[in-house]
């Protein structure tokens, strides 16, 4: 039988000592009877493949009172040694991530027996319902754990030059398109969180902020499809939490990271510093993307009762985009069981667009087919977006005698500015002469503040009670000032009729209870209730003051799950969710920079709910390899869409656009979606490892609109990654993805292909790494082709997107870690015997 070999994953040694409560030693200055001369060792070893676990955390407590008094990690073959130990009776404690604590009592150093040796220490798996259950052996880049899929970014070779939006591609049951919107599971409704928090940066350009996160700062990401009570209920397709790197070890240490290419740059630098019960961690990153050219082509046929009109629209447009965050937090253990922590964040995004088009537009009567009129023009376009928020957290945690009993008391806020603008030029062709023009800008605010308290107690083996509460305060204000050329006299007027005002308050106040236990000695269950009350209030500036009407949503979460053995879990979840309009949806700004194509938010939306059944089955086997199938249905009501409309002449203010389309969210109705989604890993051998990440679903959509009725397609996503590491520190890989045609209540949403390659070599004793990274380099475009179909319209959309790209990545790790606590004055120096004197 093949001896799994346990690899070392993201739990190196700094990042097991931060997990791990920051275990420092002590040196004991005791009194000459007692002296410091004892040795302690062992071996920590997986109990049921007997083979050592790296860097397993060891803590050395005095038996009488419980007091710390030294502590280590095991190397990278399961040794570990206590050295200095004075005279005295002490337990030993062994802390591995995704296995049960161990203690080991009544071990004696005396004057003549100065050395212990404690031979093989045996871990087992963890088994209760929010542990573990790894999906390769090696932990090396992906772990399915019961409520969460967590994706560890360090792992990755081929996005470490790239941003969030390159990581979220590979991890299991997310898809991203080229533009950057994402999909869980087929839906794009996603809470978003970073470092487990709220940001009213997701509320406005989520694309933004995801291509402007460097994936050098991210540690890794969760993925949570099915959450539990505890969690928000926003964001029907789940929760993505982006972890952030940090290190609150003992000492000085910090990592730097610089990225460059042909398409994107970014770099970030980390620093933590700790010293005993203190530490501050601070990071700078920036991001940008360079300026790149997309060419475009429009082909829309509209009909009316006696006439077709035919408009032909083709040009270029220029993108770049940059940002930039930074942040410095606080962490404060005032007791061993009571810490508090402090961080505030600042960050800056901004994007830029500019276009020019050619058109023709051909007007043709139905009756005769006789063509009425063939104009040429032309239109040049500008749209710029920049936002820029403060975010801060207070958090206090207090731990109790039992294990599990915790209370957490948390304040968070979000600050955000937001500015939006848009400038378009109509003009003929021949004479060339100006006939239409105007600009608006779009100030806002988005604030959030999150009141949050949770409780958990254990009241028996193997069960735990929590509950908890939550209030969220939003506050957006939004202003729409537009301007229109006076073709008389050449300036730009202000038009009342076309500003607008917008003052949007909503408050949710959100309790749960959940509960876990295990039924029978056969099944783990967690299950909970949720309970959200909103409460809304707006004042448009066309519309006065409106009260709408509150609503209450109770959100029911179960979690069943068995494990066969150590290698098997099947487990069956169900879960409510609910999407409230955010500030894009709500803003009613209209966005006439393409006249002939108008978008503009919908302050009427209600909120879309969602239910959620799950069910899936993980293997691991014993060379590494693993397997993870999930089936899943979702149902949402009053599902949100973008939905199009066509309008032969439509007015705004006092202005009046012809031949145009409005692009709103709606309440489209609903959908229904029944998917299958695949993990596997395959080590084929000690060095090549292949991964896949299959899903697909069939779509139903039922829009309740006068144009569509029930429309289903199939929708399929394929993910392949293949691994060789040819050194220990010298690795290569290459990636390739494919989505299929997405279907929507109006058409298609084009398929993409992309793939990459990269390799990475470590140096200075893997401290330090570089990496090359290639992106479509045999295609210079993605063409991509989207067909809409209304009442009395078609269009189809043909873009080709540069997207070839080469890059390098140069990441340094710095600084030292400290396992020893500082000395204590002589006279607090605690007697190893338990008694005082």
């Amino acid at each position: 039988m093949k001896r799994i070999k346990f690899r070392r994953s993201f739990l190196t040694k700094p990042t097991c000592i931060l997990i791990l409560f920051f275990i420092a030693t002590f040196n004991i200055k005791a009194q000459n009877e007692y002296k410091a001369v004892g040795k302690i060792s062992g071996k920590i070893i997986d109990s049921i493949s007997r083979q050592p676990i790296e860097y397993a955390t060891i803590s050395l407590f005095l038996q009488t009172n419980n007091k710390l008094v030294n502590g280590t990690t095991a190397d990278d073959k399961g040794f570990f040694t206590l050295t200095n130990v004075p005279v005295g009776t002490y337990k030993i404690r062994i802390d591995f991530i995704g296995y049960k604590r161990i203690e080991q009592k009544n071990i004696v150093i005396t004057k003549s027996n100065q050395n212990v040796l404690l031979g093989d220490i045996k871990l087992s798996d963890k088994q209760t319902i929010l542990n573990d259950v790894t999906v390769t052996a090696d932990k090396i880049l992906v772990e399915n754990k019961i409520d969460k899929i967590v994706y560890n970014t360090e792992k990755d070779v081929t996005s470490q030059g790239g941003v969030a939006s390159d990581l979220l591609k590979k991890v299991p049951q997310v898809s991203v398109d080229v533009d950057g919107n994402v999909e869980l599971q087929g839906n794009s409704s996603i809470k978003f969180l970073i470092n487990g928090k709220p940001s009213v940066l997701f509320g406005n350009n989520i694309t933004d902020v995801l291509q402007s996160i460097p994936a050098s700062q991210i540690q890794s990401i969760e993925v949570i499809t099915s959450p539990g009570a505890k969690y928000d209920a926003e964001g029907t397709g789940g929760i993505i939490n982006i972890i952030l790197k940090q290190n609150n070890a003992n000492g000085v240490n910090g990592s730097i990271s610089l990225s460059g290419g042909t398409r994107l740059e970014n770099s970030s630098i980390n620093l933590n510093v700790r010293r005993g019960k203190f530490g501050i961690h601070t990071f700078f990153s920036g991001n940008a993307q360079l300026l790149s050219t997309t060419k475009n082509n429009m082909d829309r046929l509209a009909f009316d009762t006696t006439t077709t009109t035919h408009l032909l629209q083709n040009g270029s447009s220029n993108f770049h985009r940059y940002g930039y965050q930074t942040g410095i937090g606080l962490d404060w253990d005032i007791t061993p069981k009571t810490n508090l922590s402090l961080s505030l964040n600042y960050d800056y995004f901004e994007n830029e667009n500019t276009g020019s088009a050619n058109r023709q537009t051909i007007l043709q009567n139905d009756l005769s087919g006789n063509q009425i009129s063939n104009i040429y023009d032309a239109i040049n376009t500008s749209n710029k977006f920049h936002e820029h928020s403060i975010d801060w957290d207070l958090s206090y945690k207090k731990k109790f005698a039992k294990d599990d009993q915790e209370l957490e008391i948390s304040c968070n806020s979000s600050y955000g500015n937001i500015f939006s603008y848009y400038n378009q030029t109509q003009q003929n062709i021949s004479p060339a002469t100006i006939f239409n023009s105007s600009f608006g800008n779009n100030p806002g605010i988005e604030n959030e503040t999150n009141f949050i308290i949770n409780y958990s107690q254990p009241i028996g083996k193997d069960v735990i009670i929590e509950t908890g509460a939550k209030m969220v305060l939003d506050d957006i204000k939004s202003t729409s000032d537009v301007y229109l050329l006076n073709t008389t006299t050449g300036s730009f007027d202000f038009s009342s009729t076309e500003s607008s005002q917008v003052d949007y308050k909503r408050t949710v106040y959100a309790g749960y209870l959940s509960l876990t236990f295990k039924l029978f000695d056969f099944l783990d269950i967690k299950t909970g209730l949720r309970d959200e009350y909103t409460v809304s209030k707006a004042n448009y500036s066309d519309a006065g003051f409106i009260n709408l009407n509150p609503y209450n949503t109770l959100v029911p979460s179960a979690v069943i799950s068995h494990s066969f053995n150590k290698n098997q879990t099947l487990k069956i979840s169900y879960t409510r969710r609910i999407e409230r309009p955010d500030y894009r949806d709500l803003n009613p700004f209209i966005n006439a920079s393409d006249p002939k194509n108008i978008t503009s938010g919908n302050p009427k939306l209600r909120p879309e709910i969602g239910d959620k059944i799950e069910l899936s089955y993980n293997q691991t086997f014993k060379n590494g390899a693993s397997i993870t199938p999930t089936v899943f249905y979702r149902g949402n009501k009053d599902d949100i869409q973008p939905y199009t409309t066509y309008y032969p002449s439509y007015k705004v203010g006092d202005s009046i656009y012809t031949n145009v389309t409005l692009s709103v969210r709606q309440n489209i109705g609903r959908e229904d979606n029944f998917g299958l989604s695949l993990y596997a890993s395959i080590p084929f051998t000690d060095a090549i490892n292949f991964r896949t990440n299959i899903s697909c679903f069939e779509r139903y959509i039922n829009t309740g609109m006068s144009t569509g009725g029930n429309i289903h397609g199939f929708n399929y996503r394929i993910n392949m990654n293949a691994s060789y590491q040819i050194s220990k520190t010298f690795v290569v890989e290459c990636s390739g993805y494919f989505n299929s045609p997405r279907i929507n209540a109006q058409g298609t949403m084009p398929a993409f292909t992309t793939y990459n390659f990269a390799f990475r070599k470590q140096m200075f004793n893997k401290n330090a790494s570089f990496a090359i990274t290639a992106t479509n380099i045999f295609d210079n475009y993605i063409n991509q082709k989207t067909e809409l179909t209304g009442q009395n319209f078609t269009v189809q959309n043909t873009r080709q997107l540069p997207f070839r790209s080469f890059g390098f990545n140069f990441t340094y790790k710095f600084g030292k870690l400290e396992f020893k606590k500082e000395k204590e004055p002589d006279n607090n120096m605690p007697d190893p015997s338990g008694t005082e004197k």
